[in-house]
């Protein structure tokens, strides 16, 4: 199974807000450090402002910052918000079942079912906080120096 850009980007903007919670993050600053376009990652903050993982703040200092402690915003629920729908074959596509020349005789929509549900209880036991390594804080990894925040 692959998530879509989108939720990989929203999981990574949340993880970076998980190690700077001190301050509000701006999307510039989250787009310079993962090198991802700011465009894209404009449509990713707001999904994750209207889904109630990010709370942003407009104007001049503005930016966003997470909406509540990261213990408390499980991945699993993240990724159901995001990802939106799990059509790991075509059979799981509501548009499209019946269609299938071999489903009365094939058992893999319940095998890649039962792996998705396994999946999903996997994220939903994972919170934010758990995603953060304090060796990682600790050595810098994540945090920009003001020359990084600040360029020319």
């Amino acid at each position: 199974m692959q998530l879509t850009a989108h939720t990989d980007y929203a999981l990574r903007v949340l993880i970076y807000l998980t190690m700077h919670t001190e301050k509000l993050v701006t999307i510039t600053e989250l787009a310079d450090f993962f090198g991802i376009s700011r465009n894209h990652l404009v449509k990713v903050v707001h999904k994750l402002g209207v889904k109630g993982f990010v709370r942003t703040v407009r104007g001049k200092g503005g930016g966003i910052c997470l909406s509540r402690p990261a213990a408390d915003i499980s991945v699993g629920k993240v990724v159901r918000e995001i990802e939106g729908h799990f059509q790991m074959a075509e059979c799981f596509n509501p548009k499209k079942q019946g269609q299938c020349a071999i489903q009365n005789g094939c058992g893999l929509i319940g095998v890649l079912g039962n792996a998705l549900e396994q999946f999903l209880q996997t994220l939903d036991k994972t919170v934010l906080s758990d995603l953060v390594k304090a060796p990682m804080a600790r050595n810098g990894i994540g945090s920009l120096d003001a020359a990084q925040r600040n360029p020319g």
